[in-house]
């Protein structure tokens, strides 16, 4: 077999096919890509328990990631994070089969560095040499510590009020790093404006290259082997730009075709803060994308994104897994991580404190039954925002 199944790539909004062997970012009709396999093939010539045997990183999956070539391979050991039993907090929410994926344990401490490592990766190969890109953070600093490793730049561009440690971790990698009074929308603006005078660099913002998504799906991947090619009954998510959603669905639908998993997908659950909840307030409507949230803010800074270029994918996978958006209190969300954490003894991040803030709410209204499994996303590490904690 050959070592990727990578086929094409192809348009959601208006289904058009493009090329994957080349530079590219959005569709013509400025949707974000998806990048497209030949399962036929990956049928035919891998069985889930040969992909079991191999080294424990998200790599085991190579067929079903875009990078054609070993040789290509940037990494530095990411993925095959735990899937944790949490047995003292499910039981004081009443969610009895409640598992983490912890993904505070993997290279720069939160989930970005799997969609930084296939990124960086699938864009050397391509010939990329310069990336560029605003964050709210922790992907900036995931994108500067992959593209350091792969010897190329990068101009990262994030807000004033990001935690101080993603400053740090993208200056001492040797990334350029540009402080914006703003969102991450105004720091997308600037590196828009700089693109326009500076040659080399690829976009490399989220969704407006195909590769990140496919380094974030390999979470629904592990979470189906570490459950012995087992689907949970509900996957909640932090859900800013939603790629990790996105790309967990996506996982779950290749899953499906290969007929390595049956029976009904998870609920998929997009969880937000109430100072930032245009997913929640779009579902709730009933519409098919979002509008931009005015004065967004929220303690959990990773999901503070006004409006997401992917947030119809977003509804679409909730709508198409029966699963739900919901919003949550910072205070609520503040309450969880300690609680997590004195229970359990884990220092989650505030956006994944946000996802045990949703099971509760949702366990108290009914829509988790009882004796559900459930498992919640922990995108980073606490250890990232020490403010967040008083002494």
């Amino acid at each position: 077999m050959r070592f990727s199944s990578l086929s094409h790539l192809e348009c959601p909004q208006c289904g058009l096919i493009h090329d994957a062997d080349q530079v590219i970012g959005l569709c013509t009709c400025g949707s974000p890509l998806l990048a497209r396999y030949d399962l036929d093939e990956v049928r035919a010539g891998l069985t889930k328990d040969s992909v079991s045997s191999r080294p424990a990183d998200l790599w085991r999956y190579h067929e079903l990631l875009p990078v054609r070539s070993v040789e290509n391979v940037v990494s530095l050991g990411e993925g095959m994070t735990p899937l944790l039993p949490l047995p003292a907090y499910g039981r004081e929410l009443g969610v009895e089969r409640l598992l983490m994926k912890d993904e505070g344990l993997i290279p720069t401490g939160t989930f970005k560095a799997r969609g930084a490592a296939v990124g960086v990766s699938r864009a050397l190969e391509v010939g990329v040499r310069k990336i560029a890109m605003p964050t709210n953070g922790n992907a900036g600093s995931a994108w500067a510590t992959y593209a350091a490793r792969a010897g190329m730049e990068a101009l990262i561009a994030m807000p004033l009020a990001a935690p101080e440690i993603c400053r740090r971790e993208v200056t001492v990698v040797g990334a350029e790093l540009k402080l914006i009074d703003g969102l991450i929308g105004d720091a997308g603006a600037w590196i828009r404006a700089q693109l326009e005078s500076r040659e080399g660099y690829q976009d490399v913002s989220t969704l407006k290259e195909p590769y990140r998504i496919e380094g974030k799906k390999t979470m629904g991947l592990e979470i189906a082997e570490q459950l012995g090619w087992k689907l949970p009954d509900v996957i909640l998510y932090p859900t800013g730009g939603g790629v990790g959603l996105i790309g967990i669905w996506k996982a779950l639908l290749e899953l499906k075709a290969l007929g390595w998993v049956d029976g009904p997908l998870p609920r998929l659950v997009a969880v937000q803060a109430t100072g930032c909840a245009p997913i929640v307030q779009a579902w709730e409507k009933g519409l098919p994308s979002s509008e931009p949230w005015p004065d967004a803010h929220t303690v959990a800074f990773g999901i503070t994104v006004p409006k997401a270029l992917g947030d119809f994918l977003v509804l679409q996978a909730i709508a198409e897994t029966d699963g739900c958006a919901v919003a949550v209190d910072d205070a609520d969300i503040l309450a969880a991580q300690r609680r997590v954490a004195s229970l359990e003894g884990s220092f989650i991040c505030p956006e994944g404190a946000a996802n045990f803030a949703a099971v509760r709410q949702l366990r108290e209204s009914g829509w988790i039954k009882p004796g559900e499994q459930v498992v919640a996303l922990n995108t980073g590490t606490g250890l990232k925002y020490p403010e967040t904690v008083p002494l």
